[in-house]
């Protein structure tokens, strides 16, 4: 089986459609690619057919189509494009998330790899589209983890920011107070409004729940106790202000950072 040669368009486009289709190995049915890419079974059963004898598929009667591991190298490094695009035009362009991704699929076809490689420096290697899709890594698979909001973490839970959903200034505001992909946090005590009192690397920080939502985490595994002294509470409004730092930085759902 032959897989060299130039991968067209088309070819991409079945794989990745393949890749998001396939869920824990199970074979894609034809009928199901079919509506998907809304061509006829016959068409589709043709192009599996030559991505069978590319070795990028593997073909099972009456049970449908699962790509190999060379296929699904093939379908993540076309999906990190698309994604890094979604992210490049929601945060720098200003696009709406979906318009974004209808661009950015015209634009995954176009992009050489070192472009991409460029792209994703420029962005800070993000893990996580605008629509909170994971962005395969360009330099190979690794472990993924499970996103979910910040603000769904009970009090004494632990997680690792992986990506931040948010406008430049709700960004920069955040990054500002070391909330960005890699740092881990603890959560110390939640309101009743669903504001955070945060602990970041020895700091205390409080968030309104608007800004807790635009940043995913990694949850981890081990949730510790935290002995506050003083019980954290609400301090009049949608903040949280900590007992034990007087300085800690505040954001709420009137400021600017909601």
């Amino acid at each position: 089986m032959s897989t060299s040669g130039e991968v067209s368009e088309s070819i991409e486009m079945y794989l990745v459609s393949i890749a998001t289709l396939q869920a824990e190995e199970q074979p894609v049915p034809i009928s199901l690619l079919a509506e998907q890419l809304s061509h006829s079974p016959v068409s589709i059963n043709e192009m599996c057919r030559k991505l069978v004898e590319r070795g990028w598929a593997s073909y099972q009667p009456y049970k449908g189509v699962t790509l190999t591991v060379e296929g699904q190298a093939l379908a993540e490094k076309v999906l990190c494009r698309r994604r890094l695009w979604e992210v490049f035009l929601v945060e720098h362009l200003g696009a709406e998330p979906q318009e974004a991704e209808a661009f950015a699929c015209q634009l995954e076809h176009a992009t050489e790899d070192d472009l991409a490689e460029r792209l994703a420096a420029f962005l800070t290697y993000p893990t996580y589209s605008p629509q909170r899709k994971p962005i395969p890594s360009l330099f190979g698979a690794g472990e993924e983890r499970p996103a979910r909001s910040l603000a769904t973490l009970a009090t004494g839970q632990c997680g690792q920011v992986i990506n931040v959903v948010a406008d430049e200034a709700v960004k920069e505001f955040l990054n500002g107070h070391g909330v960005c992909p890699g740092i881990t946090l603890k959560v110390l005590a939640v309101a009743a409004d669903g504001s955070l009192l945060l602990e970041i690397s020895g700091r205390h920080l409080s968030l309104s729940r608007p800004v807790a939502l635009s940043v995913d985490v990694a949850p981890l595994t081990e949730t510790a106790p935290f002995d506050a002294g003083p019980n954290p509470r609400p301090n009049g409004g949608s903040a949280l202000s900590s007992s034990r730092d007087p300085d800690a930085s505040e954001a709420n759902g009137g400021g600017d950072c909601s």
